[in-house]
C-alpha cells in the first residue's frame, strides 16, 4: 500500500520558482496564490507550513505575512523537529 501525501495532490508540484520569490514582490505573490485558489489541499499546505513554521514564499494560499496574521489567531503554532517532517 503506498500513501499519498498532499504534497502529491498539490496544484504546484513543480512550480517552485513561483512560490518562493524575492520579499515585496507582489507580482509573483498574486500568481502563486492564484495557483493555490484551486489547489485541493490547501488547506494540509497551510498546516504544514504553520507546524513547521515555514517562513518564506506562499503556503496554502498565504503569504508569509499572511500566516503570521493566522498563526496569531489560532493560537501559535507547536514547533516540530526537522527530523519529523515527511514531505517529498
Amino acid at each position: 500500500m503506498t500513501t499519498i501525501s498532499w504534497w502529491d495532490q498539490a496544484a504546484c508540484k513543480g512550480l517552485t520558482s513561483l512560490f518562493f520569490f524575492e520579499r515585496g514582490d507582489m507580482t509573483t505573490a498574486r500568481q502563486a496564490k492564484q495557483v493555490c485558489s484551486t489547489c485541493p489541499v490547501r488547506r494540509a499546505c497551510l498546516d504544514d507550513a504553520i507546524v513547521w513554521g515555514d517562513d518564506h514564499g506562499v503556503w496554502g494560499g498565504m503569504t508569509e505575512r499572511e500566516r503570521r496574521v493566522e498563526i496569531r489567531r489560532r493560537g501559535g503554532r507547536t514547533p516540530r523537529s526537522p527530523r519529523e517532517r515527511r514531505c517529498a
